[in-house]
């Protein structure tokens, strides 16, 4: 199992910089090919690039430091790394189509003279870049498992859209002399990276926020912890994500004050097994006797109380 997660680790790892080099080197094209055509629609598309580029570089960066061992001070180790990357990257991708979105209005008023044929010749290279770099992600990479791998995949698949809307563009230019549809073109993508930095930096806020996990239902976990032979009641029940496919859950468990150490043991392996078939990976479960102090809600009531630094001595 370790062997294999290694191997698709370093196959994922590879691919990622692969498509990395492309994509980056491709953006620069376009962005030059932009500036030089004038084309609005191109600058959106290497925008988009540009948050492929992000998404790619992150991911790798979440498997270099996701991988590094757990010290005193982090003692989840760095995993939370791709999480905080990502929310840079959804801010940065909103930022970006703001910026597209407000320079298309302007242009709406007063279309600039654009070079059709090589904003034609640039979006339909830029094109076949994006289905190369899907390709290599499809046979090379781990897209169906693992999110990070995922969600770089869907941004080059949608960055294809940029592409397509770019050539589009050019060709309405080219044969009607539509100048409006390079700014139509430039606002049609920058919603679309509009909309993928908003749901990456909303699924990312709500890892930070310590969220139940989407793919995790409470109800479904506390039944299966309940339906264990031993376990009376529980209570103090948290579940959060660490990082992609990574969940953790913590809870105090109410059992017989006759039960032996083996025995809770032998209930904890049992709790852990089930758990895993739910898709958390990481459990830890306090056992008390049914005298325990604790409020019986499910869910903690525990307020923050005030650390010795607050007082007043």
């Amino acid at each position: 199992m370790g062997q294999e997660h290694n191997h698709s680790h370093s196959a994922n790892k590879k691919t990622l910089t692969i498509s990395l080099v492309i994509i980056t080197a491709y953006m620069a094209v376009e962005v030059v090919g932009g500036f030089l055509t004038n084309s609005l629609a191109l600058l959106a598309d290497a925008g988009h690039m540009l948050s492929d580029a992000i998404s790619l570089f992150i991911a790798l960066m979440a498997f270099k430091f996701s991988s590094k061992i757990a010290d005193y001070a982090k003692t989840y180790g760095y995993k939370r790394f791709e999480i905080l990357a990502a929310v840079i990257n959804g801010a940065t991708l909103i930022l970006i189509s703001g910026y597209i979105i407000y320079e298309a209005v302007e242009r709406f008023q007063s279309p600039p003279e654009i070079q059709s044929s090589g904003m034609l010749i640039v979006a339909f290279i830029g094109l076949l870049v994006n289905i190369l770099v899907a390709w290599i992600m499809m046979r090379g990479a781990d897209v169906k498992e693992n999110l990070n791998m995922r969600g770089a995949y869907l941004h080059v698949i949608s960055d294809m859209l940029g592409s397509v809307g770019a050539i589009i563009a050019a060709l309405l230019i080219m044969f009607f002399g539509w100048g409006w549809a390079d700014p139509l073109a430039s606002i049609i993508v920058s919603v679309l990276v509009l909309r993928s930095g908003y749901l990456v930096t909303k699924s990312s806020v709500h890892v930070l926020m310590e969220g139940t996990p989407d793919n995790i239902e409470i109800e479904k976990v506390t039944e299966e912890i309940l339906k264990t032979e031993g376990v009376q009641a529980i209570h103090d029940l948290h579940i959060w994500t660490i990082t992609s496919g990574l969940n953790a859950l913590t809870c105090h468990a109410v059992v017989d004050e006759q039960m032996t150490i083996g025995q809770s043991e032998t209930l904890l392996r049992k709790i852990e097994h089930e758990l895993e078939h739910l898709g958390i990976n990481h459990v830890t479960i306090q056992l008390e006797t049914p005298q325990h102090q604790h409020d019986n809600s499910i869910l903690c009531n525990v307020k923050a109380v005030p650390s010795a630094h607050d007082h007043q001595h």
